[in-house]
């Protein structure tokens, strides 16, 4: 087979699998992102997020992950869901984390994708990555021309919009590669004005600030202080910068039925959330995403968030 005939196989076997868009670019040092990387660490916008400090290299050369890697394949899939939690007065979960944990899902796809390489290519050489490794995706994604990197700091599809999970296959096979596509953000501001903490600056987000980054990433046993009443009602993440984009409009309901939001989770009113107990959370919440913040988290997050009702 071709570079040509490859490349169109995987791209064909991607869109099978379910993925979104599939873009491929050059697995090469990416030389731009590096000093941007470096002031972000040094500045400290990563907050206690330490793991960000290792493998400085890796993260910014895919060849230092697979030996004689050629090619970065990166995937978008789609996690817009068709329904919302019902209670508006309900302590609130980011969209990505109503099903089953994705890095199960996009992993198990991924997976997919490469014995499916292997069987019709020969001996390909490689791994697979979502979110679990030194690997800069959004900086991959946009380098494919998937999407640009908006000023809320996320991959933003002119298609789509950006509620979609990104992952990547780095392997040794030289393909046909992609370029980048044009920043279509112009003057909006919309995300950085509706942000409550004031994590946004254009093009950068001080995860320190970011209620993402408080609900899940802070392992504290309480949340600062200085973010009382800004919360805007969310324990486990946060949609805002996303909710508030104009692009967002184009966003379609994904067709993935492990990602479908269990019952309770939509169904669960503010009282039962403030009652949540240990028992219904690992019920709720089995294979979820939101274990990472564990069920002491949860609660530090939701008492933090009806503080002011007592």
């Amino acid at each position: 087979m071709t570079i040509e005939e490859n490349t169109r196989f995987i791209k064909n076997k991607a869109q099978e699998l379910g993925f979104m868009y599939c873009g491929i670019s050059k697995a090469d040092y990416l030389e731009d992102e590096a000093p941007h990387l470096a002031a972000y660490l040094k500045n400290g916008w990563h907050g206690k997020m330490q793991w960000m400090e290792n493998h400085f290299d890796k993260r910014l050369d895919p060849r230092k992950l697979v030996s004689g890697a050629k090619s970065v394949i990166s995937l978008l899939f789609n996690y817009y869901p068709e329904e919302r939690q019902k209670d508006p007065e309900a302590p609130k979960l980011a969209k990505y984390a109503y099903g089953i944990d994705y890095h199960f899902v996009i992993k198990d796809k991924l997976k997919e994708l490469f014995k499916a390489i292997q069987e019709e290519i020969g001996e390909v050489e490689g791994r697979v990555f979502t979110d679990s490794a030194p690997v800069l995706d959004k900086a991959w994604a946009k380098r494919s021309g998937l999407g640009w990197i908006g000023k809320n700091a996320l991959l933003i599809t002119p298609q789509k919009g950006s509620f979609h999970f990104i992952g990547e296959l780095i392997i040794d096979l030289p393909l046909v590669y992609d370029g980048p596509i044009k920043d279509y953000c112009g003057t909006c501001t919309r995300c950085i004005d509706a942000c409550p903490t004031g994590a946004l600056t254009p093009y950068k987000i001080e995860a320190k600030k970011c209620i993402s980054y408080l609900t899940i990433e802070l392992k504290d046993q309480l949340l600062p202080s200085e973010f009382k009443g800004k919360m805007e009602n969310w324990m486990f993440g946060c949609d805002i910068c996303q909710d508030v984009c104009p692009w967002n409009k184009f966003a379609t309901p994904h067709q993935e039925s492990l990602l479908t939001p269990r019952p309770k989770i939509l169904e669960f009113t503010k009282a039962e959330w403030k009652e949540i107990t240990e028992d219904i959370y690992k019920e709720i919440f089995k294979d979820s995403a939101v274990k990472r913040a564990k069920y002491e988290g949860l609660k530090r997050n939701i008492d933090f968030l009806f503080d002011k009702d007592e």
